[in-house]
């Protein structure tokens, strides 16, 4: 059968030779299938490895979170005819975590495929082994709820689960709303509840500070259109 390959990507332009190992290379020159979030994002990381691998002679399929399930079944059960290997490419990041990897992989366990992830850059558990909060017990809820008072509501529960189970609680944003979010999180949470900030990790201005809720209202920094992941304990 053939193998699905999970395919870390940059979090950080200008990074792949800090944080990819070299065996990504070797598996993209021999993979010419790619289930990818965004055709011109995979196409830019998979030219800029400068591999043997011909781009326009690489077929990429749309998996985003609109894309209907029935379309990457047709596609995926093609491929097992056609007994072809095939990639997961995220927007940024590790795939099949926060983004819809998760949908083909599914199916290609159910297809008997032999499922490889490949070793790179995640900024989820970068940003929880830098935060200095609990790496035994912790949780990624994703993104909050855009609404004002849900947010709100949805930050206060995440402070009373991180106090009661002693639990990481992990979140993060779209980067043009960050500051919005940071605000939400000083305005809602108690002063002695610890929030870390991982911002622009593995790229040359990375930023990663854990403060408590107090401090933080003395130190606001600048996320605007920065990646970021927030951490609270």
């Amino acid at each position: 059968m053939p193998t699905l390959y999970l395919i870390p990507t940059l979090l950080a332009d200008d990074t792949a030779e800090l944080v990819l190992p070299t065996h990504i290379r070797s598996v993209i020159e021999k993979t010419d299938a790619y289930f990818v979030e965004n055709v011109r994002t995979a196409r830019r990381f998979i030219s800029g490895l400068k591999t043997t691998r011909v781009i326009d002679e690489t077929t990429f399929f749309d998996l985003d979170k609109d894309t209907p399930a029935v379309d990457t079944r047709r596609q995926i059960q093609e491929l097992t005819e056609r007994k072809r290997n095939a990639g997961v490419l995220s927007e940024a990041g590790c795939p099949g975590v926060a983004d819809p990897g998760s949908v083909v992989v599914g199916m290609a366990h159910s297809l008997g495929w032999r499922v490889e992830p490949l070793v790179g850059p995640s900024s989820i558990l970068l940003a929880l082994m830098a935060s200095g909060m609990s790496g035994q017990s912790f949780v990624f809820h994703g993104y909050l709820p855009i609404e004002r008072q849900d947010r709100a509501r949805a930050i206060r529960h995440l402070e009373k689960e991180a106090q009661q189970r002693q639990q990481t609680q992990i979140f993060m944003e779209t980067p043009y709303r960050n500051d919005a979010l940071f605000a939400e999180v000083i305005a809602n949470c108690e002063p002695n509840t610890r929030l870390c900030v991982a911002c622009n990790l593995t790229a040359p201005d990375a930023f990663v500070r854990t403060r408590t809720i107090r401090e933080w209202k003395t130190q606001v920094p600048d996320l605007r259109k920065k990646p970021t992941v927030f951490l609270l304990l």
